[in-house]
């Protein structure tokens, strides 16, 4: 692997963060925050957006005539890295940017492109995905709604649950199923639809953490205009994977490999100071090992998701690399968390507004948000059977 940028890309990370400098609340990420009230917080990650718009970061990846930047695989990367290191607020049209754009590129009509892209790149239509099913998750292509073609419209039926954002989205892909007598994967198809259409209600659900960006999103006769269709009737299946390769992909593993170094670097800032008995808690050697353990897994983190861009940028497509890649980050962050509280004791799992809460209950949230991280976006179980099927040839 080469790990060298070249003058181009040493521009595209200095002019990242000299935007981000002045796009940024002055003292951000040390003393300025996100609001702490949920509805609070999405108008401001709204009016992020917005900037991202303005100052033509989003969607960089796009190609130029639909406004994007036509971004490369590393300047990507960079992206990812930059906006984790600034602490920027996350995108509240991620799901719009990287996911719904990104396959209606690739696999929507024209019609489809001048209508859905130019709002999504403004950040004036936000998007969520109608994946995920009580009886559909890991295994997505047992989807049960229902799409039944009735002259020029669908009409849908069905539960979607896991829906991010849904509650703040305008639009929703969904994955539907058109042939029920067909096998599983080949009956599907992939669906626009308005959340706005009569027959729709939204349930946020409350997570452990406290927050509820997720939904059940139910359907009741929903009408979705055939023209909202995303290639051919049945054929939902072949798009949804360009989606799913798009989600899991070694750009994203770069970002999360810079939060999670701010989160270890924060755990020895701790153990530098936090008294016992003997000393600190970074004097003791089994505090220290676990330390280490943990600076080795994530540095290793950069340098998995490096090798795919070498893969990719030699030719190769995305495949199941993305399947490594999202295993190995998901189990090294539990793991991290987990040492975490071994190494920080009963006062780690206090939560914010706990007097005696560790570093304000930051470890507690992320322990917490960590146990859903080798289930969303593909369960560790269908990882390593896609990695041992497609990359090691064994039988299913």
């Amino acid at each position: 692997m080469d790990f060298t940028y070249t003058d181009e890309e040493h521009r595209f990370r200095l002019e990242l963060r000299e935007w981000l400098a002045t796009a940024l609340p002055e003292g951000w990420g040390e003393t300025v925050f996100e609001p702490e009230d949920e509805e609070e917080r999405y108008l401001f990650r709204r009016d992020w957006d917005k900037k991202l718009s303005s100052g033509r970061w989003a969607g960089i990846n796009w190609p130029v005539e639909y406004g994007g930047r036509g971004a490369t695989l590393v300047e990507r990367g960079i992206f990812a890295e930059e906006m984790a290191r600034a602490k920027a607020p996350e995108s509240l049209n991620i799901i719009g940017h990287n996911l719904a754009g990104t396959t209606i590129l690739h696999h929507g009509s024209q019609a489809q492109k001048d209508r859905f892209l130019p709002p999504i790149i403004a950040n004036e239509e936000f998007w969520c995905q109608g994946f995920s099913e009580p009886n559909a998750g890991s295994d997505l292509a047992s989807v049960r709604t229902k799409a039944v073609r009735k002259g020029d419209k669908y009409v849908v039926n069905g539960q979607k649950i896991w829906t991010s954002y849904a509650q703040y989205s305008q639009w929703c892909f969904a994955l539907v199923r058109t042939d029920p007598d067909a096998p599983k994967h080949k009956g599907l198809s992939f669906l626009l639809i308005d959340m706005s259409s009569p027959g729709i209600s939204i349930r946020p659900l409350r997570q452990i953490s406290g927050e509820s960006e997720f939904n059940e999103t139910f359907f009741e006769d929903v009408e979705v205009p055939v023209e909202n269709l995303v290639g051919q009737e049945n054929d939902g299946w072949r798009i949804a994977m360009t989606t799913l390769a798009y989600e899991r992909g070694p750009e994203d593993c770069l970002g999360r490999q810079v939060r999670f170094k701010q989160e270890l670097e924060k755990l020895l800032e701790v153990c530098a100071v936090e008294p016992t008995a003997n000393g600190v808690l970074a004097d003791d050697p089994v505090v220290r090992q676990k330390l280490g353990r943990s600076i080795v897994e994530v540095e290793a983190m950069r340098l998995v998701a490096l090798k795919s861009f070498s893969r990719i940028l030699a030719g190769d497509e995305r495949g199941p690399d993305a399947s490594v890649i999202k295993l190995y980050w998901s189990h090294a962050a539990q793991r991290m968390n987990e040492a975490a509280l071994d190494i920080l004791g009963p006062a780690a799992v206090l939560s914010e507004g706990d007097d005696d809460a560790m570093a304000g209950g930051r470890f507690q949230t992320s322990f917490l948000q960590s146990k859903a991280f080798s289930i969303y976006s593909g369960s560790s179980e269908i990882q390593r059977n896609i990695i041992g099927e497609r990359m090691l040839g064994l039988p299913r």
